[in-house]
């Protein structure tokens, strides 16, 4: 939305009417006559039509009105074409017989009237103010420009550096009112109008701007496409997802389709493909983004700011911010944080505004006024006055001259009264002085402004009629009308509403003017316009009313119906989720949850709550862990909730919100009570999926256990009945998709049942999934697992290359639980290929981040791991500790797929800490570690620990000459495999066997 004007080189006419009988255009009051009767145009239709008179039978295309009277809008062809059909309809002009307005088709207009001699020259080039709309405005518009050219240049020195490819970032920063917006205007006015250059414009807004994920840059993005096809070609095929968000450019089976294809991809990947798709537009035409008032921003703007001006390669891109210092001090913005580190890093620059000094004061005087006779002391008076804050300037001086006390005379512009008497009357401040500005309008005009600043800072025609409940038609010629005349609105374009039909919008010239206007109401009469704006809102998109929920959820808030404003508070968290946009959607759905708890209770409020905690658990865990105290009060109040309300297909995500919980807490014995319940459960209920994910669950459980054989047994049931296109979307309710989670925890299961084979084929199977699927939390899950799995069958090359990967990804889409696991496991390779000191190190440093995620789960199989490795490197007492560390864990958790390991590494430690001095008693306590070992993975069915332990027996036994028995433990659970022959415990195995029979 364009606030304010800007200086430029123009055309004015000479002449106050240009006459085509029967009508005449009036320049003045920009009006339509038809004789003597006045013809009602918008000031978007007339400015049009003085754009064609103004090139009588000349073609005028399509791009070229666009970019004259909507410059910075960016609407599309539809809205042209509603205005020049209003043109003929005020004209009774056929467009199959036009005898004012021809259609040149696909390409323009053309002015085909006959014009009267008399309005001939029709234009004479001139200097004049023109506001950037393209329409006249009056020349008080353009103060915030005046004493601006140092900060113009500076904006001008960064834009030739852009079109030499070097990135530029730039924010403007000032208080309310300093002309932030105003020069913005001014700089973009300078960029020729070619179009080799895109400019894009994109607003926060303080309603719902910050909780609205890439609100600005939607906006501006939105405009381009729609403005040029190219670009919207260019983000379909660079941004796919960016295109998701934008539903106005696609048709709803696009939009079914590309959302398929766009499953569990990341916030991450929402940065990458934007900036993918600006290097893209930029590398063909040079870009200036402009996102204004980010002092209203939401976290992802900010993230994609950054991200942006962090980027080491070339592009013509230049991004400026608008934001106002004061309020990043008071709100404590993020924004601020943002600044600071990038100028630190010089990736960007501040151009502070400051007020304007009494010279500038006196050049707007000059300009305002020409030819003025001013006294020299007047500028200096309304400087003291206004301290050189241009829009208190501008408003003063509009009192000054309202109030008579400047006057024209014989041509002439000169102050009637003494200067010490032009300080009477002036307002203290803005606020006071808008009171008084209003208060001189009518009362229909008061009424009007007023439910406009409850509707927002831009708002359409048809939310302000449901507002006054008024005709809209009526509402319209009253907006007109001010818009006009350039008082407190402007003309902002027209919005296509779902059913096809249009109507005109409008918006504040600048924020202050909403504030005031909407603080003068009562609290009681702002929530009934409030809801008024809402329902219709409602009432009109229908089934659609979640492309506006964010605007639905803010009126129904304040208008006190939190029942519906918790409803579209929960659509628009999920809205960012599916943007990967987690704070966002952590605050927007806890302040659902926060009006629900102002509502009596009842069943349908609990519902609308148990909605809320479950879309707020999938973004918390992506921000705090699985294992978070936060994440755990979530899902455990879901399970509440729940069993007020009863049976519904939400179970699934319930149970499976506290059964992670409990699971990565290590809390395996209720993890367990939770899978169970699950599966009872699921045996009631036929809700599709829910049958799939009890076994998914239990055997999960059953694995971390050290149950392996019933595992499995879930593992196959589960399989059997997973549906890769029911469980597409999986990521934004269980956080990745379930077939990739199965294998992969299967292909653990097979290897502890002593199937390393088929271990590592449905591992291989999970990564065929998630390639197809691009699910880059699955794909982390996948390359971690296959990282361990290899770990476990003793391939530290191949384990350090999926660790690796797993570490690249995990970092990537921020990860943190994954990268630090992925890091222990590359340790543990990187030891075992010789780098001992750097593995160790690496290891250490994955386990405290590990423990940081509040994760337990699998925490004694790494320190187990790194137990093992400092043994190696002769830290004995270091291993020990840490091995007594894992086995407490083991036991307190009930985490015991790793147990009969951690019993094999510690009679391994006890023997190589006496260096080959074996005494009786070290032997003896080697042999009850591997006995153990063997008895508990016997009982687990885990052939895998038993193989590698009776390894570790028989050679204590063959240290001892007890051969015979070494010969029997190994061969006896040998001769019981059937793959596997080629990993490293098969082939140790093997040639151990060997020696002994040669042996004996």
């Amino acid at each position: 939305m364009r606030k304010v004007s800007v200086t430029s080189l123009t055309t004015i006419p000479t002449e106050k009417r240009i006459v085509f009988e029967p009508f005449s255009l009036d320049l003045i009051n920009e009006c339509l006559w038809l004789g003597s009767k006045e013809i009602k145009v918008r000031p978007k239709a007339f400015a049009v039509l003085h754009h064609l008179i103004a090139r009588p039978g000349q073609l005028v295309t399509k791009e070229e009105l666009l970019n004259s009277i909507w410059p910075d809008t960016f609407v599309s062809d539809a809205v042209l074409k509603v205005t020049i059909r209003q043109l003929r309809e005020a004209l009774d002009d056929d467009p199959k017989a036009p005898r004012y307005i021809e259609t040149a088709h696909r390409r323009g207009y053309r002015f085909i009237g006959q014009l009267s001699a008399s309005a001939e020259p029709i234009h004479q080039p001139i200097q004049i103010i023109q506001e950037v709309s393209g329409s006249s405005a009056p020349a008080r518009l353009i103060a915030p420009v005046v004493g601006r050219d140092e900060a113009l240049s500076r904006l001008q020195s960064r834009l030739q550096k852009m079109l030499r490819g070097e990135r530029q970032v730039v924010f403007v920063t000032g208080e309310a009112g300093i002309g932030k917006t105003s020069l913005v205007d001014a700089f973009a006015d300078t960029i020729p109008a070619s179009g080799k250059i895109r400019v894009a414009r994109g607003q926060c807004l303080d309603q719902y701007g910050k909780s609205e994920a890439y609100l600005p840059v939607l906006e501006a993005i939105a405009r381009l496409c729609r403005d040029e096809e190219r670009v919207g070609q260019l983000v379909r095929t660079h941004a796919p997802m960016w295109v998701l968000q934008m539903p106005s450019l696609m048709s709803t089976s696009e939009r079914e389709s590309l959302t398929k294809e766009m499953a569990g991809a990341t916030s991450a990947r929402m940065l990458r493909e934007m900036g993918e798709a600006l290097n893209a537009l930029t590398a063909e035409r040079p870009l200036v983004l402009i996102l204004e008032d980010l002092h209203w921003s939401d976290y992802s703007t900010l993230d994609l700011i950054s991200f942006l001006a962090t980027q080491r390669a070339q592009a013509h891109l230049m991004l400026i911010g608008t934001y106002r210092n004061v309020e990043l001090i008071i709100s404590r913005h993020p924004l601020k944080a943002v600044k600071q580190e990038l100028l630190a890093k010089q990736q960007c620059e501040e151009l502070p505004l400051e007020y304007l000094t009494t010279d500038a004061v006196a050049k707007y005087l000059s300009f305002r006024f020409p030819g003025n006779r001013f006294p020299a002391r007047l500028a200096g008076l309304i400087h003291e006055r206004t301290d050189g804050n241009p829009l208190f300037m501008v408003n003063a001086v509009d009192y000054v001259e309202g109030a008579g006390l400047i006057a024209k005379r014989e041509g002439t512009w000169e102050l009637v009264v003494d200067l010490q008497n032009v300080q009477v009357g002036v307002p203290d401040n803005i606020k006071q002085m808008i009171e008084k500005q209003v208060a001189h309008l009518g009362d229909e005009n008061q009424l009007t402004l007023e439910a406009a600043s409850v509707a927002g800072v831009e708002f359409s025609a048809l939310a302000l009629a449901s507002a006054l409940d008024e005709d809209l038609d009526v509402v319209r010629s009253r907006c007109d009308e001010l818009a006009g005349k350039r008082q407190y609105i402007q003309d902002c374009g027209i919005q296509e509403l779902p059913n096809g039909e249009t109507v005109p919008r409008y918006g504040f010239i600048h924020a202050l003017y909403q504030n005031v206007l909407y603080e003068r109401l009562p609290v009681s009469r702002r929530a009934q316009l409030h809801r008024r704006i809402a329902e219709k809102g409602e009432e009109v998109y229908g089934e659609r009313a979640g492309e506006i929920a964010s605007e639905l959820a803010m009126h129904f808030e304040r208008g006190r119906d939190y029942k519906r404003a918790a409803k579209y508070f929960q659509q628009t968290a999920d809205l960012a989720i599916r943007r990967f946009a987690y704070r966002e959607a952590v605050k927007l759905a806890r302040r659902g949850i926060e009006l629900v708890g102002k509502l009596p209770q009842a069943e349908e409020c609990n519902r609308t709550e148990l909605c809320l905690q479950l879309t707020l658990g999938v973004p918390l865990i992506a921000i705090e862990g699985y294992a978070s105290p936060n994440v755990g009060k979530v899902y455990l109040r879901a399970r509440e909730l729940y069993q007020r309300c009863g049976d519904s297909s939400d179970v699934a995500e319930v149970l499976w919100g506290v059964w992670t919980f409990y699971t990565l807490s290590a809390e395996l014995r209720t993890a367990r009570e939770i899978a169970e319940e699950f599966l009872a459960v699921s045996a009631r209920l036929a809700y599709p999926g829910l049958a799939m994910r009890a076994h998914l669950v239990m055997h999960v459980t059953l694995m971390h256990q050290g149950e392996f054989g019933p595992a499995i047994e879930h593992y196959e049931k589960a399989l059997a009945l997973y549906d890769p296109q029911h469980h597409r979307e999986d990521a934004f309710f269980f956080t990745q998709n379930a077939g990739v989670a199965l294998r992969c925890f299967g292909a653990w299961t097979l290897w502890f049942l002593g199937f390393p084979d088929q271990a590592l084929e449905r591992m291989h199977e999970s990564l065929t999934l998630v390639r197809e699927l691009y699910e880059p939390h699955g794909l982390s899950h996948r390359l971690l697992f296959a990282s361990i799995l290899h770990q476990l069958r003793q391939e530290p090359r191949e384990s350090q290359e999926y660790a690796e990967a797993a570490l690249t990804i995990s970092h990537e889409h921020g990860l943190v639980m994954y990268e630090a696991q992925a890091r222990i496991t590359r340790g543990w390779a990187l030891t075992e290929q010789g780098s001992v000191k750097e593995g160790i190190a690496e290891m250490r440093q994955g386990i405290a981040e590990y423990q940081q995620t509040a994760t337990s789960l699998l925490r004694p199989q790494f320190l187990g791991l790194l137990s093992e490795v400092l043994g190696k490197a002769g830290d004995f007492v270091d291993a020990l500790g840490q091995m007594d560390e894992a086995l407490r864990l083991a036991h307190r958790n009930g985490d015991a797929s790793y147990v009969p390991e951690l019993h094999r590494i510690r009679g391994e430690l006890l023997l190589m800490q006496a260096k080959g001095n074996f005494n009786s008693r070290t032997c003896a306590d080697a042999e009850e570690c591997f006995r153990r070992s063997i008895k508990i993975a016997q009982r687990q069915e885990a052939k895998s620990w038993e193989l590698r332990t009776s390894v570790s027996l028989a050679r204590l036994y063959q240290s001892q000459n007890r051969t015979e028995e070494a010969r029997e433990v190994l061969t006896l659970v040998f001769d019981w495999f059937t793959e596997g022959f080629e990993t490293k415990d098969a082939r140790e195995a093997k040639t151990l066997l060997d020696e002994l029979r040669k042996s004996t």
